[in-house]
């Protein structure tokens, strides 16, 4: 690491002129605009359907199905595309078959009321969110395999670019979406968010586009990696026989991830580890996943907010996502998710102020630039502090287990935001005062952790 603090600052921020980073920087936004679907678009279509806040929020309970992502990550890893993966690449293939699920999804999407057919809209959010987070498995990977194994460097500034990414994908098609609804709803389309579904169908299809440009390297590596652990297996069995070859390439697709974590980190640190990344980021989640309904309810327009939050908030969070990669490298990615933390828990405190003086176009766009650049520094940290941790060998499955523990936290726990919010009576300043406190628990186990963790840096 010192060679890095050695370097001047534009030498450090020439690796961002690596080619590799515009594929990383295209595969974030591929993974980022689906939760524009079934995150703000989906809750502002139900909130002017006219369902409740506690019914939001429980409708996010969809988001959970990216905490168990990684129980299907094993067969990305090993299951081929038929006649896609010869075509255009394992990963890619595997991308291209969950957006065609996501096209199709939006398809269906503007076919039905939600008033009348709750159910079925949920249904259809919930199968894209199967496929968004089938494809994060994949796109992950091969954002992780864009980069050499070693070069600890240019990974932590893969991981600001992927952040970069992930929110262009998320801000900029929530400005698409925000207004093209504005804009079918005052030529007086009563069904303006599913014509709008329509219009973000072409955005799915423009990024299929883009990734037939994102090179993918040739897996020879894993596989015979993978070849290896089958085969010994295979010979604790003690014997080699159709049945045992597939029970031995079972146990290793399935446990051969796991025992390779908790074998290079030690029982207890691996545990300590999944214990900060399952706790780091639920305020946060909170946060978000009620922050439309807040901003709505305060008496923001649907224009406001693509303004304020997703136009002005993905220029915020491009700028400190670069900066706080460049943090990262310089200072460590320990210290980079310590500093964030405290920063990620500050600035839901804005909040609290807008909360308590009523509407301001000022404090919103202070406390929108200010959480935006806490949440950029503390997703480009958590991404690098995970990419560090995976094993090559099974790059998908690790990560996929990495970050879908960290969703768990965000996903499950949050989807009572909704309802925390009804049980203080609609006081969004208390709200986000609880938001804030929610990190503490994830920096004692860092803290705990810090000075024993293996990173391939």
């Amino acid at each position: 690491m010192e060679i890095y603090k050695k370097q001047t600052l534009s030498e450090t921020f020439s690796v961002y002129f690596d080619k590799r980073m515009i594929r990383i920087l295209l595969l974030g936004a591929i993974s980022g605009f689906p939760w524009v679907l079934i995150g703000s678009s989906l809750s502002l279509w139900l909130k002017e359907d006219g369902l409740s806040r506690s019914t939001i929020g429980w409708a996010g309970l969809i988001f959970a199905v990216y905490a168990f992502n990684y129980l299907w990550a094993p067969i990305i890893d090993r299951i081929r595309i038929p006649w896609l993966t010869d075509k255009i690449g394992h990963r890619r293939g595997w991308i291209v078959t969950m957006q065609t699920i996501i096209l199709l999804s939006l398809v269906c999407w503007s076919f039905v009321n939600p008033t009348a057919n709750l159910a079925l809209v949920i249904s259809i959010g919930l199968i894209i969110a199967i496929a968004s987070a089938t494809q994060d498995i994949t796109v992950d990977a091969l954002r992780i395999e864009q980069i050499g194994e070693h070069e600890g460097k240019s990974m932590q500034a893969g991981a600001a670019m992927a952040v970069v990414g992930w929110w262009t994908g998320y801000k900029l098609g929530g400005v698409i979406a925000l207004n093209f609804a504005e804009f079918f709803e005052l030529a007086g389309f009563e069904n303006y968010w599913q014509i709008t579904f329509l219009v973000l169908g072409i955005v799915i299809i423009a990024c299929n586009i883009g990734l037939m440009f994102v090179h993918e390297p040739q897996p020879t590596d894993r596989k015979e990696s993978q070849a290896k652990t089958d085969k010994l297996i295979e010979d604790k069995l003690g014997s080699s026989n159709f049945a045992t070859k597939t029970l031995a390439w079972i146990t290793g697709t399935v446990a051969g991830p796991v025992m390779s974590f908790f074998k290079k980190n030690g029982f207890n640190i691996a545990l300590a580890i999944l214990g900060f990344v399952f706790l780091f980021k639920i305020g946060e989640a909170f946060l978000g996943r009620m922050s439309v309904i807040f901003y709505k309810e305060i008496g923001f327009t649907k224009s406001d907010i693509a303004l304020y939050s997703k136009g002005l908030g993905w220029i915020t969070t491009v700028i400190f996502t670069l900066l706080g990669g460049l943090f990262a490298i310089r200072s460590g990615v320990i210290k980079a998710m310590f500093v964030s933390g405290i920063l990620m828990a500050s600035t839901n405190l804005l909040f609290s102020l807008l909360a308590w003086s009523g509407k301001s176009e000022l404090l919103f766009a202070i406390a929108v630039i200010f959480d935006d650049m806490a949440a950029a520094f503390a997703t480009v940290a958590f991404v690098a502090f995970i990419s560090m941790l995976v094993d090559r060998t099974y790059t998908a499955t690790q990560y996929a287990l990495l970050a879908s523990i960290g969703t768990a936290g965000r996903t499950t726990l949050a989807a009572s935001s909704g309802a925390l919010v009804d049980w203080l009576n609609g006081d969004w300043g208390i709200f986000f005062i609880i938001t804030a406190g929610m990190v503490i628990p994830s920096l004692i186990f860092l803290y705990i952790i810090k000075d024993k963790l293996k990173l391939n840096d």
